[in-house]
């Protein structure tokens, strides 16, 4: 089978990482955002078209202020320091999610790096940021009954028109870091043929040989989507 074009991460473990070795919760994130540099990079030379990162969903607002703050000033710096490397690299980076209670200076660094890299075609860079699925879905609903829809308009594909990842094909391949198995409320509509890949590796420490396995075990992976394998007539 061919490698995955499309693979999105839920990157977890980044606060246990932190709370083993003594450090402050603030540390794990800072250590998770350095981790993602590898990673693009990786993603690139591996030929993956499209890799979309969990980098703070709706429902994350419930985590203590200071740790929220932390977040929003990592994301930040990550802008100001990645940015420009990522788009001579030909990378494009993309937003998923709401700028609903985004602090006004944070929503123009993404609207700015979103606006400097738009044509570049190597790698699109998705940030799933104060993103949710469950959201997702109804924002694309209320768009089309906004439109004039009408019930025999709502189709699987005018809302997939409508949810942020319109102009991206659905995962082939989903990763999520640091031992639990559940989507939180991540791509829930577009991972419904997706592959899963879970580790209990934190994110911090998942490196370029753990995605190398991921995407090697994907590849002996057989993808039905819910057909009867070809080579196999007589299956029943």
């Amino acid at each position: 089978m061919a490698g995955p074009q499309h693979i999105a991460i839920i990157m977890d473990g980044n606060g246990r990482w932190a709370r083993g070795r003594g450090l402050p919760r603030l540390a794990g994130h800072r250590q998770g955002t350095e981790n993602v540099r590898r990673i693009v990079r990786e993603a690139k030379d591996q030929g993956v078209r499209y890799l979309t990162i969990y980098a703070f969903s709706t429902e994350n607002w419930k985590r203590p202020g200071p740790e929220v703050r932390g977040l929003m000033m990592l994301l930040g710096e990550f802008i100001d320091r990645e940015t420009a490397n990522l788009h001579a690299e030909g990378v494009q980076i993309k937003h998923l999610g709401s700028f609903e209670n985004v602090a006004p200076r944070l929503e123009r660094k993404i609207h700015d790096a979103v606006e400097l890299t738009q044509h570049n075609t190597l790698l699109t860079l998705a940030v799933a940021f104060n993103y949710g699925g469950r959201a997702d879905i109804v924002n694309a609903v209320r768009e089309l009954i906004g439109a004039g829809a009408t019930a025999e308009d709502i189709t699987e594909d005018t809302i997939s028109q409508h949810l942020y990842t319109h102009d991206m094909p659905d995962p082939d391949l989903i990763i999520r870091t640091g031992g639990d198995f559940r989507l939180s409320n991540f791509l829930i509509w577009q991972a419904a043929y997706s592959e899963y890949y879970m580790t209990p590796i934190f994110w911090p420490d998942f490196g370029v040989a753990e995605f190398r396995e991921a995407i090697h075990q994907y590849g002996h992976r057989e993808r039905r989507f819910g057909a009867l394998p070809e080579a196999s007539p007589n299956i029943k």
